[in-house]
């Protein structure tokens, strides 16, 4: 059996990994700061028949990381998923909040990777998979940090993919347009009334010109392939889940 870490495994696209992955007859190790979250998760991996284990982690501490890590004996599929959110452009973007982005969605990519590999390398080898975004394709507007996170994971997806080519290591990302997560279901409760959420949930829909935003089991199915050793040829590819936004960019 196969041992995946997945970082932000408690809630939405994390979650949605987890379950497929799982469903693959991998045992999943959940990453996530939020414990409680993580323990739903493998609750409902475990209720299916799948094998899962929860780990605290701050994927931007280093020492948090390198913690989370040791308890595996030994990793061979990484998901690189925890990430967080920001809305502004570079006027209002402070030094604080591009810290803080930064902290999460890159330097968060970076511990994982960094001290993942050294135990696939160990056993023969693995798959990483990063979430990446349609922001590191296209501009968006108003997701000045936001989109520099992104445009680093899928850089570090491509180095990280060139680095290992020949010793087993296959690297890809994923670039989702929006999902329907409860992220999005929270912002749209915290910044709408009412009787404005139905308007813009149907103006954040029509982004995507297929009609709709994806859902996390979408995105679950793509990343549970890529990370299969039925994709055992993809390495350093960035794949468009996206209803069709890149296509009409």
């Amino acid at each position: 059996m196969k041992i995946a870490a997945v970082t932000g495994g408690g809630s939405g696209i994390g979650q949605a990994i987890a379950i497929k992955l799982a469903a693959d007859g991998n045992h999943i190790a959940i990453l996530d700061f939020n414990t409680e979250a993580g323990d739903a998760t493998a609750h409902i991996i475990r209720e299916a028949g799948g094998s899962a284990e929860v780990i605290q982690c701050d994927v931007s501490s280093t020492e948090s990381v390198e913690y989370a890590f040791a308890q595996l004996e030994r990793v061979d599929i990484l998901v690189n998923n925890a990430g967080i959110a920001a809305i502004g452009n570079v006027e209002v973007c402070t030094p604080d909040e591009l810290d803080k982005i930064y902290n999460v969605n890159v330097k968060g990519l970076y511990h994982c990777t960094h001290f993942a590999v050294p135990k696939m390398l160990k056993n023969g080898g693995g798959a990483i998979l990063n979430l990446a975004s349609i922001a590191s394709k296209i501009g968006i507007q108003d997701r000045f940090a936001y989109s520099m996170s992104k445009g680093a994971a899928h850089a570090m997806t491509l180095s990280t993919a060139r680095d290992y080519v020949d010793k087993g290591i296959r690297c890809n990302c994923i670039c989702p347009a929006r999902v329907l997560t409860p992220f999005v279901e929270g912002y749209l409760e915290k910044n709408y009334t009412e009787e404005e959420r139905p308007a813009m949930k149907k103006t954040l829909s029509e982004y995507q010109p297929i009609g709709r935003m994806g859902t996390p089991e979408e995105i679950g199915d793509l990343a549970a392939f890529l990370c299969s050793d039925r994709a055992s040829f993809i390495t350093g590819s960035a794949y468009d889940i996206d209803g069709g936004v890149t296509l009409l960019r």
